[in-house]
């Protein structure tokens, strides 16, 4: 007859799985939410796709606050081209600071704002 500490075991371990499972579908569910991972099973891939795109949208806007000097050089290419940076690849640790640094390595730009006089001649350069 099981007695009381093999009925412990037997529920430790079935919460152990529960956990399992649990963690697994969270990884799932974050891959696809900011790392353009395949949908998990029972999700809606539309509303998968409205969030994540939300959430790019707030990464974008947190990151232009951090380094305005990114979005004044790209002007409207900032928002296409950091869709395209950010919906291949998950935040970096390091909060929006890190990302503004790791999307500016992505372009290829400098990741530091130019001097003030540097800037109005690369603005000016670019525009013709």
């Amino acid at each position: 007859m099981p007695d009381r500490q093999d009925d412990q075991r037997g529920q430790d371990e079935q919460q152990g799985e529960r956990r399992a499972r649990l963690a697994r579908a969270q990884r799932e569910l974050l891959t696809a939410l900011v790392a353009a991972g395949p949908h998990p099973d029972g999700f809606d891939p539309e509303r998968l796709r409205v969030q994540a795109a939300g959430l790019i949208a707030k990464r974008r806007s947190l990151v232009a606050r951090s380094a305005p000097h990114l979005v004044a050089r790209l002007g409207p290419r900032f928002t296409g081209l950091f869709a395209e940076y950010a919906g291949a690849r998950p935040k970096p640790p390091g909060g929006s600071r890190a990302d503004a640094l790791a999307f500016a390595a992505w372009l290829g730009v400098p990741p530091e704002a130019p001097r003030p006089g540097r800037l109005a001649r690369l603005l000016r350069r670019r525009s013709g």
